[in-house]
């Protein structure tokens, strides 16, 4: 059962069809490097939020991706759908809300001391995807379902995204999980800690930090049993995030440690995004686990030592030559 379950995952993740649940949004970045965003002339823009990070670094990395969100209908939305197809991400199921609720909006800085990202999420577009949105996938399509955490904040999209999950299982295909846990999107953290080990329940991969795995478990010392825990007999592949110290890969009984590439960073964000893209298209492309975690921490390292989110994606050639130029992993 451990193995057929490893097998069913890999040979998901090695189809390299993904659909993905969650928010797309635009980022606002003062520029140039080292500005605070008050003291800011200028800003750029781009597109934003996990879920579309993941998606734009999937399709950098040579993977297919499509995003399955709802978007304001204005001017915000529909850059956000501009954006999403010059990465080369597909849009059929992106579909635009009338009404009140609007794309999410973060504004931010590329400066590491005292960095502020002031995120704009009151009434997000997001949470508007309903169940019919997800029975409209065609997930024979597809070979593995992502989904982030913050899809599950608030409904109709909670329900939508368990129905979603659902769908998937029927259609044979593996359910890969980002915790992604953003305590303002959440009513409470109870709330939260509960529908997130839900979701957990149903995915056969779960990637979060070493907070979010704490938070799940009810307490920062708990995260790391927690994420053995849900390795359980070897059903799941779990990879606990740790920061600096690197990561463990928790997978078919064993336990992977892996280090970093150290870099200069500019901003903390988008780099758990590119560190899913990372690891999914280096699977696909035929790396084994260890080396397919590195790939997604270098990933990482890349995206936190440049301006902006989408933009700062590596493509394939870009982490290559990055891995022959730069020392390390450090030890974990």
């Amino acid at each position: 059962m451990q193995a057929e379950a490893q097998a069913r995952l890999m040979d998901g993740i090695k189809g390299n069809r993904f659909v993905v649940f969650g928010r797309a949004g635009m980022d606002m970045f003062a520029d140039p490097i080292g500005t605070k965003s008050e003291h800011a002339e200028v800003f750029r823009a781009d597109l934003g939020g996990s879920s579309a990070n993941i998606c734009a670094g999937l399709v950098k990395l040579g993977s297919q991706s499509a995003l399955v969100t709802s978007v304001s209908d204005d001017a915000v939305g529909r850059f956000c759908v501009n954006r999403l197809q010059h990465y080369g991400v597909d849009t059929q199921y992106v579909r635009a809300v009338g009404g009140e609720p609007r794309t999410s909006l973060a504004v931010y800085e590329s400066c590491i001391d005292d960095f502020q990202n002031v995120i704009y999420r009151n009434n997000a577009a997001d949470f508007q995807v309903t169940e019919a949105d997800v029975d409209a996938v065609d997930y024979s399509q597809y070979t593995a379902l992502i989904t982030a955490g913050t899809v599950f904040a608030g409904e109709p999209s909670r329900g939508a995204t368990f129905r979603a999950m659902e769908n998937a299982r029927a259609a044979g295909i593996p359910v890969i999980f980002d915790i992604d846990y953003r305590p303002y999107s959440w009513p409470s953290p109870e709330v939260a800690a509960d529908v997130l080990s839900r979701a957990g329940d149903l995915s056969d991969m779960i990637v979060g930090n070493d907070e979010e795995f704490g938070f799940m478990a009810g307490g920062m010392d708990k995260g790391f049993a927690k994420a053995r825990d849900l390795a359980g007999q070897g059903e799941r592949l779990i990879i606990y995030k740790m920061g600096s110290e690197g990561a463990v890969t928790f997978a078919e009984g064993h336990e992977i440690r892996t280090g970093i590439y150290p870099v200069t960073a500019v901003k903390p964000n988008g780099a758990g995004d590119s560190f899913m893209a990372g690891i999914l298209s280096s699977i696909a492309a035929g790396y084994d686990l260890r080396t397919s975690v590195l790939r997604g921490s270098a990933c990482a390292s890349i995206v936190v030592s440049k301006p902006g989110c989408s933009p700062s994606m590596p493509t394939t050639d870009q982490l290559d030559a990055f891995l022959a130029d730069h020392p390390g992993p450090t030890t974990a």
